[in-house]
């Protein structure tokens, strides 16, 4: 089974420096380059955290560079 579809697992949300965001199943080690959006939580309410803060998928130094 994939461990990013267990509905029984908890989940942690991770984001990196360009805003990009990622269910992360919390017996996994947490990766260089992410930090902790959401510590801990059911699969769902990692995925409505998610949805509500990542509303623009583009990495935020192409944002930057959009804007000059």
């Amino acid at each position: 089974m994939n461990p990013f579809d267990n509905e029984e697992t908890d989940y942690a949300v991770l984001v990196n420096d360009e805003g990009q965001h990622s269910l992360w199943p919390r017996w996994k080690p947490v990766p260089a380059g992410w930090s902790v959006s959401l510590e801990r939580a059911g699969r769902q309410e990692c995925l409505d955290h998610v949805d509500a803060r990542w509303t623009d998928m583009r990495p935020a130094s192409l944002v930057r560079w959009m804007r000059g």
